[in-house]
């Protein structure tokens, strides 16, 4: 059994998000239905290929009479132009066309790359996305968000390009680290924040010390999530308005995330650092928000924050943000537990201050 939601967009109105738990069949039936062309390619993850490979992966390679595969190394490192280069060369190269579809499976870092890569060889192919972890899953894979990293910082290059469809087999989390799965869970507490917080409820239904068992609890958690992410972006596709509220404590993290080089904290990890420090900054706009509902969660964080870089400085590299505005740091905070909204900080104390509540609280 399967659920799917519909994502209308000013862009688009056919693209969905089916949610259920081994669904596999339902992905090969809809590729060779959708796509007549003799081509394909598929972008994967190498350690899902090497876990897949003779089963999934067999698949969808029985779907097409030819198709590349790209397989793209683990780790944050991969969301660079020279990934990049080396996939869309191999692409044209092997002669896609416009028509040809994309299949990306993997977790956040091969959906980001695959993404960009599909959206800008031929100036667009179709993109089908297979998440294959929680992180992916309940965030990245949904909405159109692409992109590779920069010195600079983190998805400064990149474009909004919709896929055509997202499969979310929770099959998948069966073989998932138990860090993995709580890297995940950094971005389900953040629906709970932002917009719905009967998710903390289901949470406590769970056993989350353990690795992943499936259960309906847990399939009903990722599909709220993906509704609400759906919700959000059908009303803002190109993030001008409402849809930034998704980026609660992701200012913060994206600075946590290059203080550790992108390798030693998981986006997850820094998302639920950055929370903390997008609480306390709400609490000192005036705004009292309980963070009890971090704290339930704060024992399966195990990672500290261990920067020799001072609050100023940390608030310094905010600067660098895709998001600044006016050369202002523009942060979600929330008013309330399920309502949060975007403002400027033009007052970098209260940035300081925050800074100094996530160091003391994950030292």
């Amino acid at each position: 059994m399967s659920n799917r939601i519909q994502l209308n967009t000013t862009v688009s109105n056919h693209h969905f998000i089916e949610v259920g738990f081994e669904i596999n069949n339902k992905i090969i039936e809809y590729l060779r239905s959708t796509f007549s062309c003799k081509k394909g390619v598929l972008i994967i993850d190498e350690n899902v290929f090497e876990l897949y490979k003779e089963s999934f992966v067999s698949k969808i390679k029985a779907v097409f009479d030819e198709q590349i595969t790209c397989i793209v190394p683990s780790g944050e490192s991969s969301k660079c132009l020279d990934q990049f280069h080396k996939i869309t060369g191999k692409l044209l190269n092997f002669g896609v066309e416009r028509g040809t579809p994309v299949v990306v499976v993997g977790g956040g870092v091969t959906g980001d790359l695959g993404g960009f890569v599909a959206s800008s060889c031929l100036r667009g192919m179709p993109l089908i996305h297979i998440p294959t972890t929680l992180l992916a899953m309940v965030d990245s894979s949904i909405g159109g968000k692409t992109g590779i990293n920069h010195d600079v910082g983190k998805n400064l290059i990149g474009a909004f390009y919709q896929p055509e469809a997202v499969f979310v087999d929770l099959l998948f989390l069966e073989t998932l680290s138990k860090r993995e799965l709580i890297n995940g869970l950094g971005e389900v507490i953040k629906y709970g924040m932002i917009r719905d917080k009967t998710i903390f409820d289901a949470l406590k239904e769970l056993s989350l010390t353990e690795k992943f068992s499936y259960s309906k609890t847990w399939e009903q958690i990722v599909e709220t999530c993906a509704r609400i992410k759906v919700e959000i972006v059908s009303e803002d596709f190109k993030e001008s308005g409402v849809r930034e509220i998704l980026n609660f404590g992701h200012t913060f993290a994206h600075v946590i995330e290059r203080v550790g080089s992108y390798k030693e904290y998981a986006h997850g990890e820094a998302v639920f650092m950055g929370m903390w420090g997008a609480v306390k900054l709400s609490g000192l706009l005036g705004f009292n928000i309980d963070i009890a509902n971090l704290s339930t969660f704060k024992p399966l964080y195990t990672s500290k924050f261990d920067s020799d870089k001072s609050p100023e400085e940390l608030t310094a590299l905010m600067q660098y943000d895709k998001k600044i505005k006016d050369g202002a740091i523009k942060v979600i905070i929330l008013e309330e537990l399920e309502k949060a909204k975007s403002t400027v900080i033009t007052n970098t104390t209260v940035i300081e201050e925050s800074w100094k509540f996530i160091i003391q609280e994950f030292k």
